[in-house]
């Protein structure tokens, strides 16, 4: 009787460590190299959109970094600041009938959804933060208020080609998000492309003070 308790007991410990392993051999890296295949995509996505742009489709453009907007490089700075990763990809959703832009001084309301490129188990991209949830609605999203030099370069590039009305998907390379740094707060990985879904609902343009004149006042513009 003891052999046979001893036995079974031995059978149940092998069962385990077989079910341990396997477990863990399950077990798939959410981001494989992150690095590398936020590069690809981006050169990939760069290429393509470049071809739909020159056959004629002007719902997509790209559009260079707002810092380096109306400068002309020197011939040895060419490369290294124009490259692929200086840029912007828009895909325009909806155009709007507004007549201006953001300034980068300016505040904006915005509907937004932030996600990643495709990973393993997030074939659409993990969403790591949205004004809305479930299917976009005008009526339900919540809207964001949002200071436009304080979002990533990417972002604040979008924000400042936008007029009210517009909704534009906006991939941007990593290099204008979050570049190197891991973002814990949204679970952003180091080198991640950011893909965001805009809506532009208003603009916020404060007052200028020129002493002695008094500070006037700013306000929402919605048109």
């Amino acid at each position: 009787m003891r052999k046979s308790i001893i036995i079974l007991i031995a059978a149940l410990t092998a069962a385990l460590t077989f079910t341990s392993c396997s477990e863990n051999n399950d077990e798939v890296e959410e981001f494989p190299n992150w690095e590398q295949a936020n590069k690809t995509y981006w050169n990939n996505l760069y290429t393509a959109t470049q071809q739909k742009i020159a056959a004629g489709d002007s719902t997509w453009k790209i559009l260079i970094n707002w810092s380096l907007e109306n400068q002309t490089p020197t011939r040895s700075e060419q490369s290294k600041q124009y490259d692929n990763t200086n840029y912007i990809i828009v895909h325009v959703i909806n155009k709007g009938t507004g007549s201006g832009c953001p300034m980068y001084t300016d505040s904006a309301r915005v509907f937004y959804e932030g996600r990643l490129i495709p990973s393993t188990t997030y074939t659409s991209g993990y969403v790591f933060d949205a004004t809305w949830t479930g299917p976009y609605n005008t009526a339900s999203n919540r809207q964001a208020t949002l200071a436009v030099n304080s979002v990533v370069d990417g972002f604040a590039t979008a924000l400042m080609h936008m007029h009210i009305g517009d909704r534009w998907v906006v991939y941007m390379p990593q290099t204008l998000g979050y570049g190197s740094t891991n973002n814990s707060t949204s679970g952003i990985p180091a080198y991640s492309n950011l893909i965001f879904d805009i809506t532009l609902l208003s603009y916020y343009r404060p007052g200028a003070t020129l002493p002695p004149t008094p500070a006037k006042p700013g306000r929402w513009i919605e048109q």
